[in-house]
C-alpha cells in the first residue's frame, strides 16, 4: 500500500538517523547518552515489529473473512467468472482487491480507486450505480455496493466485442431513385440517353461499389442496395458526396435530374424496413429531391443534402391523373370539409375557394373551415371586401361546428399544409375518416396519418398553381368567379414575391389562365399596399437589422411589441434586395408568449434546412419556426449556433469532394 510504503521511508530514515547519532555519541565517547539512545532505539524496533505484525495480521484476517463469506471455492468461482473485488475506505482509497484484479496486474492497494479508471468517480457522486470503463485492451462493468466500501468488477470486453461486431454487421436496406429520370426517357432520343446513362448511372453503380455494397436495379431509375452498418457509417462520413456528383454530372450535360435516397436501418423485421424504406424514399422526393433520408427504427428521420431548389418536375399527365382521383374521391363522399393552415394567408384561402368550387361542381356540399385557426390581415381586408360576392358561392364554418357535423363518408381536404400541427381546424381533423392533401411544402415528418390521396409538389409555386392547374380535367364544368380567381391569384403573387421566387413555366401558365378569368393584377396590388403603421413596423425591423457572416441579415426585434407573421416574412424578402446578401432573417414576438424566426433566401443558403434543425420548417427559399416561452436574444443564439454548424458542414463537404 502506498501509506504503508511512506511509513517506512519515513521510519527508515529516522532509524537511520538515530544510528547515526548513536555511532557518534559512542566515538565522541558519551556513554551514557549512547546507552540511553540504544534503549530507546530498541524501543523503536519493537513497537515497529509490532505494528508491522498488526497489520499482516489484520490483512490476513480480512482475507479469511472475505473467504469465509464468499465460501471456501469463491477464489476459483471469482476468478473463472473474472469478476473482481475492490474494498476501499473513507477517502476512496483501495485497501484489498482479490486474485482476479492481482493476475490482471491492477495494483491499486493504497491508491485511490479514481487513478484506475477516472469513471469510477461517477460511482462516489451518487448519479449512477454502474459504469463501464476501459483498461488497455480490457473493458470494465463497476458495481459500487448500496450502502458498503466494496466495487465489483466484471469483464464484459467479450460481451461488448461481440455487441460492438453485431452493431457493425446490423443490416442497412437503401433505395436510389434518379428523379425525373423517367420523364426525360419519354422524350429524348438514344444519343441523348445513352450520355444519360453514362454519365449519371454509371458514376451510381461505381460509387455504390467501392464502398462494397450489393446492388441491384429495379428498374430504369430506380436501384436497390444493401450494407452493414459499418459501411453505411463510412457512407455518413463521407455526407454522401454523390448527391453532389450526380447533380454536377446532370448539369454539364444540361439535364434536370438529381439523385434521391432513402436508407432503413435499426431492425431485423424485413417487412417494416421494406415498409420504412419506401415511406422515405416517397418523403425524400416529396421534399423536392436531391436529398436523404434515414431512418432508425423507433427514432426521428434525418434528413442529408437537399441543397438545391426543387426542379419543376410534374407532366400534364400526372396533372390529369391526379385530377381524375381527386374528382373521384369528392364524388365518393358525401359532403366535403376544407381546412387550411393556422393563419390562413392568400394561398390557403384561394386554394380552398377552388377545392370548394370543384365539389359544387359535382353536386356536392362544401364548407370551408375558416372561422378558426387565424386569418391574415390582409387576407382579411380582402374578404372583407368581397364578403357580398363569396357569401352566396361558399359556406365558412368554425372547427367545432365543423367537428360536430362530421359523418363517416364525410371527406376533409387539407390545403396548404401536410402536417397537423399546422392545422387550423384541429378538431376536425382528428374525427376523420378520410382526408387528402393538397400541398406545395415538403413533406414533413409529422405527416398525417392514413390519407385517401396525397397530391404534394414542391415544386409547385403555390397550392393555387396546383389546383388551377386540375380545373381543365374536370370532366363537369367548374364556375370560378372574378372574386375567387382574384384571391388564387394573390396567393401566386404572395408566395412567388411577385414572381421573383420559386417560379417555373407553369407558374406563368397558371397566372395566364387565371388571366382569363378576368383578374385585374392592378386590383391585386392594391389589396397587397400595405397601411402606414405596417410600413412603420417593417421599418422598425429593418433597424434591428446587422449582417452577419457577410451575406446574411439576421433582424432580432428584441422590443416588447408583437408583430405579424406577415410583416415579418415582407421584411426579410426586403433584406434580399440588399446587394450582396444572400439570405435574410426575422425574429420577433408573434404573440405575448411566443416567438418566431422567419427565413427567406435567394436560393445559395438552404434557409429550409437551418430551420428544420431547429424544428421548424418550409421551402429551399423560405421557412419559418415558432417557439412558446422563449425571448428573442435566445433564440437569435440559437439561430446563430445553428448557421454556423450549417456553414460547418457545408465546408467540411466542399472539402470532401476536392478529395474525391
Amino acid at each position: 500500500m502506498e501509506r504503508l510504503e511512506n511509513f517506512k521511508l519515513q521510519v527508515g530514515v529516522l532509524l537511520l538517523a538515530q544510528i547515526i547519532a548513536l555511532i557518534v555519541l559512542y566515538i565522541a565517547e558519551f556513554t551514557q547518552i549512547a546507552i540511553a539512545l540504544a534503549i530507546f532505539l530498541t524501543f523503536n524496533i519493537a513497537l515497529i515489529i509490532w505494528i508491522m505484525y498488526r497489520y499482516q495480521n489484520d490483512k490476513a484476517n480480512r482475507d479469511i473473512d472475505i473467504s469465509r463469506i464468499l465460501g471456501t471455492d469463491a477464489k476459483d468461482a471469482l476468478l473463472f467468472g473474472e469478476v473482481g473485488i475492490i474494498t476501499y475506505d473513507e477517502q476512496h482509497t483501495a485497501t484489498w482487491i482479490n486474485d482476479f484484479m492481482e493476475l490482471r496486474h491492477i495494483d491499486i492497494c493504497g491508491k485511490k480507486v479514481t487513478s484506475w479508471i477516472a469513471e469510477i468517480n461517477e460511482l462516489f457522486q451518487g448519479d449512477v450505480d454502474t459504469i463501464i470503463g476501459k483498461d488497455g485492451d480490457y473493458i470494465y462493468e463497476i458495481t459500487r455496493k448500496e450502502n458498503g466500501q466494496v466495487l465489483y468488477v466484471r469483464d464484459v470486453t467479450k460481451l461488448y466485442n461481440m455487441k460492438d461486431a453485431y452493431e457493425r454487421e446490423q443490416i442497412v436496406i437503401g433505395l436510389l431513385h434518379l428523379d425525373n429520370y423517367m420523364e426525360i426517357q419519354q422524350y429524348e432520343d438514344e444519343a441523348k440517353m445513352g450520355l444519360i446513362n453514362t454519365n449519371l448511372r454509371q458514376p451510381l453503380i461505381h460509387w455504390a461499389t467501392s464502398y462494397g455494397m450489393f446492388i441491384r436495379r429495379l428498374r430504369s431509375d430506380r436501384y436497390l442496395v444493401v450494407m452493414n452498418e459499418e459501411i453505411f457509417a463510412a457512407v455518413v462520413k463521407d455526407r454522401f458526396v454523390i448527391l453532389n456528383q450526380i447533380r454536377q454530372a446532370a448539369d454539364d450535360i444540361d439535364v434536370s435530374i438529381t439523385l434521391s435516397m432513402a436508407f432503413a436501418r435499426g431492425t431485423n423485421d424485413y417487412a417494416q424496413m421494406d415498409m420504412m424504406v419506401n415511406d422515405l424514399l416517397e418523403l425524400a422526393q416529396s421534399r423536392g429531391g436531391d436529398q436523404v433520408a434515414v431512418k432508425r427504427f423507433g427514432e426521428n428521420v434525418k434528413y442529408y443534402g437537399g441543397n438545391s431548389e426543387a426542379q419543376e418536375k410534374r407532366s400534364k399527365v400526372r396533372v390529369r391523373v391526379m385530377a381524375q382521383a381527386i374528382k373521384e374521391a369528392i364524388t365518393d363522399a358525401d359532403r366535403v370539409f376544407i381546412v387550411g393552415h393556422k393563419i390562413m394567408d392568400f394561398d390557403c384561402m384561394g386554394s380552398a375557394l377552388c377545392v370548394d368550387r370543384i365539389c359544387r361542381a359535382y353536386g356536392k356540399q362544401g364548407f370551408i373551415v375558416s372561422r378558426s385557426g387565424g386569418i391574415e390581415k390582409q387576407l382579411s381586408n380582402a374578404l372583407d371586401a368581397y364578403d357580398d360576392k363569396l357569401a352566396g358561392r361558399h359556406e365558412f364554418i368554425d372547427d367545432h361546428e365543423a367537428s360536430r357535423m362530421l359523418r363517416e363518408n364525410d371527406l376533409v381536404i387539407a390545403v396548404d399544409h401536410n402536417s397537423p400541427s399546422q392545422c387550423g381546424a384541429p378538431l376536425t381533423l382528428d374525427r376523420a375518416e378520410k382526408i387528402m392533401v393538397i400541398d406545395h411544402h415538403r413533406r414533413s415528418e409529422t405527416f398525417m396519418e392514413n390519407p385517401l390521396l396525397v397530391y404534394i409538389e414542391s415544386s409547385a409555386s403555390s397550392v393555387s398553381e396546383l389546383v388551377t392547374e386540375l380545373l381543365p380535367y374536370q370532366t363537369n364544368k367548374v364556375d370560378i368567379s372574378l372574386e375567387e380567381a382574384t384571391l388564387m391569384y394573390l396567393g401566386i403573387l404572395v408566395d412567388t414575391n411577385r414572381f421573383k421566387t420559386r417560379t417555373g413555366s407553369r407558374t406563368f401558365e397558371t397566372a395566364a389562365q387565371l388571366k382569363k378569368l378576368n383578374v385585374d393584377p392592378i386590383e391585386a396590388e392594391n389589396m397587397l399596399k400595405e397601411s402606414f403603421e405596417d410600413f412603420y413596423i417593417k421599418t422598425n425591423i429593418l433597424k434591428y437589422a446587422k449582417v452577419y457572416k457577410g451575406n446574411m441579415i439576421i433582424s432580432a426585434v428584441d422590443d416588447v411589441n408583437v408583430i405579424s407573421r406577415t410583416l415579418m416574412s415582407q421584411s426579410a424578402d426586403a433584406m434580399l434586395n440588399i446587394k450582396g446578401i444572400e439570405a435574410g432573417f426575422v425574429i420577433a414576438k408573434t404573440s405575448d408568449d411566443s416567438v418566431a424566426i422567419s427565413a427567406r433566401s435567394k436560393g445559395i443558403i438552404n434557409v429550409q434546412s437551418l430551420m428544420e434543425r431547429m424544428q421548424g420548417g418550409g421551402h429551399f427559399t423560405a421557412a419559418a419556426l415558432q417557439r412558446e416561452h422563449m425571448s428573442v436574444h435566445e433564440l437569435r443564439e440559437e439561430l446563430v449556433k445553428t448557421i454556423d454548424e450549417y456553414l460547418k458542414e457545408e465546408e467540411d463537404q466542399h472539402e470532401g469532394n476536392i478529395d474525391k
